[in-house]
């Protein structure tokens, strides 16, 4: 019995035959030709392979060492299924653990704590997941966004890699017009055609061959930001409104290729939160609840407008959704929460850099 404990001990080392534990440990319904060919790694009867699941969720409640739930994951696909079932959405326990959970919608209490660092010289912007109660550490890195601009008009390509922003690695674009104050976000999305085969290819290989067969990949426009004008140059904070399309319903840690289809997204107002004028400091404030160090026009904080933000569970206008502020030369916290996801609250935040030709 002594191999069988090492093995559950250690899940994500490399896989190899369970030796000396013999077919009481190997759940029966799994076939021979299926163990020969994933190994005894996903032969594990069901009770065990949970055992051994719930004991590396339980002891790893955030990064660095999430990455153990990510390792079980890639076992093989019986482990990845067994624990991106038991691992719950951002939504329900407040954290992230897979590239999925970056599109779906933050807790409900208590925001996720992010910050953002910016490259001047490259044009690259950072987020990072905060693992420390402190402003910035080291982070867990999540998106990046490279900005190319396109005459007087500005792009930022949003990608999971730090240094690769080519079209397979990118999951999604902000597109903003030729005065820089409005901005559209679009979701990268895989499309997928119904399992419809043609009546003179009916061959069982070419069936096989056409469930569900790969279309393409489409950037869905899934918000709009825009910035109001400032004709008369006014000294004064920005006005920022949001549109942004948020499914009302929970989500799953699960992949994308394999999700159900979702439920219909609904159009999300948010507003940034009126600031007050300070006399003695002589300036527009916000309480950003000591998560902003220095004063500068970027910082907002968006709220939903009264009414409009119940069926997302937001039910005043004191609740701050989304806020983004300056610590830093080059370093912004972002704190969100439901309904906006990761990939949303980084594209909004992502338009309060560079110059608005109508704004300042």
């Amino acid at each position: 019995m002594a191999p069988c404990r090492r093995a559950a001990a250690a899940p994500s080392e490399s896989a190899r035959p369970l030796a000396g534990c013999g077919n009481a440990r190997v759940s029966p319904e799994i076939s021979a030709e299926q163990v020969a060919d994933e190994g005894r790694w996903s032969a594990l009867v069901p009770e065990l392979l949970a055992d051994i699941l719930r004991r590396v969720h339980a002891g790893a409640e955030r990064w660095p060492r999430r990455r153990d739930v990510v390792a079980c994951a890639c076992v093989c696909r019986r482990w990845r299924d067994a624990t991106v079932a038991l691992v719950r959405p951002p939504l329900e326990w407040g954290g992230i653990t897979f590239l999925s959970s970056l599109k779906q919608p933050g807790p409900r209490d208590e925001p996720i704590k992010c910050f953002i660092k910016r490259n001047k010289k490259n044009s690259i912007f950072y987020l990072y997941l905060s693992l420390t109660q402190a402003l910035t550490d080291q982070g867990k890195f999540l998106l990046a966004a490279r900005r190319i601009r396109c005459g007087l008009r500005m792009e930022y390509i949003i990608s999971i890699h730090s240094d690769d922003f080519a079209h397979r690695s990118h999951v999604g674009k902000l597109k903003s017009d030729f005065t820089r104050t409005k901005f559209a976000i679009y979701d990268r999305q895989t499309l997928y055609e119904g399992s419809k085969v043609s009546s003179r290819r009916s061959s069982s290989w070419f069936a096989r061959k056409q469930k569900n067969p790969f279309v393409s990949t489409d950037n869905v426009e899934v918000g709009r930001v825009s910035y109001e004008y400032n004709l008369l140059k006014s000294r004064g904070p920005r006005k920022i409104q949001c549109s942004i399309q948020c499914p009302v319903h929970e989500g799953t840690a699960i992949d994308q290729e394999e999700a159900k289809q979702p439920s219909a997204p609904r159009p999300l107002v948010l507003n940034n939160k009126i600031p007050r004028w300070h006399e003695h400091l002589q300036c527009w404030c916000l309480n950003f609840h000591g998560r902003v160090m220095v004063a500068s026009v970027k910082n907002f904080q968006l709220v939903a407008p009264v009414g409009t933000g119940e069926p997302w569970g937001v039910r005043d206008d004191e609740t701050v959704i989304l806020q983004f502020g300056k610590i830093g030369e080059d370093i912004f916290t972002m704190d969100y929460q439901q309904p906006l996801s990761a990939f949303q609250a980084f594209a909004i935040c992502l338009t309060s850099f560079g110059s608005k030709l109508a704004c300042e």
